[in-house]
């Protein structure tokens, strides 16, 4: 072979590992009706926002209050990439300031169709808990957004994917989803614990589902609720994703859970000092078919040995302005890429078999 056509066949190489590594960068074209969802750093609170096919959007969590509307901003951001102008509902998943505190910045810079939660406030005697299910009241009273109150088994009226509830205020659902209910062999490896007191067991847990994908986000939801829902008999099933409950705090996670719904990717929305406790780090990581665990920060808790490589992690260190997001865009075969916007990079995974 000549050096010049030695020369050309590794520019061809390299242009074709160039536009492949750009095709994972990029969503799935306009031919395919394809889901997005948009994970927002806000700093160890959650905000994960969903946009369908149909242009409809989800909001789960608000993230927390003051930083001059850090979180709101950002939430705003993700909305204006993914083109929307408004977000149809926002659910609060419990009355903790870091999932409820950022709700009335939000509307003063977006318009809100509705809020979905599960009722009154539980925890009276926590004062900032307290503050922020106060000035959540306040918002609901403008009466610019209607409310729905969430219980098990309810599926929220959200067009272009199936959102069923899961756990509510603390009740669960009694009978497992279709195709769940076999015996979770799990449960054994799993220690019981006592009940929480405060909001966190009250979170409103929802089961996603776009077409074959199956998306797990249970809020806070502590391990002894987690109990509840996968002993003796798994009532969810296996799921694809599962948006890392409590931000990776031991409090949740257990293996009858983890282990339980078996997913091929996990997704923790923690912050630098907020989260990814080596323990839970360790159970995630166990999981049978785990295929990667992405973050949206370097957990300093977790140190060297419990975090993910660096390119599943959308922020690295400081400065925490950084606001480096991970995004799913989803197909309805079940395939999906995970974009992480620190790297510009994506990875695809193909349909589950």
């Amino acid at each position: 072979m000549s050096r010049t056509s030695f020369r050309r066949g590794i520019l061809a190489a390299s242009l074709s590992l160039f536009f492949l590594t750009v095709a994972f960068a990029m969503p799935p074209g306009d031919a395919q009706k394809v889901l997005q969802v948009y994970f927002v750093d806000v700093e160890g609170g959650q905000a994960t926002l969903f946009v369908t096919p149909e242009g409809q959007s989800l909001l789960i969590d608000a993230g927390w209050p003051g930083n001059d509307g850090r979180d709101a901003g950002r939430i705003v951001a993700a909305a204006k990439l993914a083109g929307i102008s408004k977000i149809d509902y926002v659910l609060i998943t419990h009355f903790h300031n870091d999932h409820v505190g950022g709700v009335p910045q939000l509307v003063a810079r977006i318009p809100v169709g509705a809020f979905i939660d599960h009722g009154d406030n539980r925890e009276t005697t926590n004062g900032p808990t307290v503050q922020g299910w106060q000035a959540y009241q306040q918002v609901l009273g403008t009466g610019k957004s209607k409310r729905i109150t969430a219980r098990p088994g309810d599926v929220l009226p959200i067009q272009g994917m199936r959102v069923r509830v899961v756990s509510s205020d603390g009740a669960l659902i009694d009978k497992p989803l279709p195709g769940a209910g076999a015996e979770n062999a799990a449960c054994k490896s799993s220690e019981q614990r006592p009940a929480d007191q405060t909001e966190n067991p009250r979170s409103l847990g929802t089961l996603i589902t776009f077409g074959k994908l199956k998306l797990l986000d249970l809020g806070d939801l502590t391990w002894d609720k987690e109990m509840e829902l996968m002993c003796p008999r798994n009532k969810l099933g296996k799921i694809d994703i599962y948006i890392v409950s409590h931000h990776g705090w031991f409090q949740s996670s257990s293996p009858a859970l983890v282990y339980g719904i078996d997913p091929r990717v996990a997704i923790m929305d923690n912050g630098a000092k907020k989260g990814g406790t080596p323990s839970a780090w360790d159970i995630i990581k166990a999981s049978p078919h785990l295929e990667d665990l992405w973050q949206l920060h370097f957990s300093e808790e977790g140190g060297p040995a419990h975090n993910a490589p660096e390119p599943f992690i959308a922020n690295l260190s400081a400065p925490e302005d950084a606001a480096n997001y991970l995004k799913l865009t989803a197909s309805t075969d079940g395939s999906f890429d995970l974009f992480n916007s620190r790297a510009n990079k994506a990875k695809h995974y193909a349909p589950a078999h």
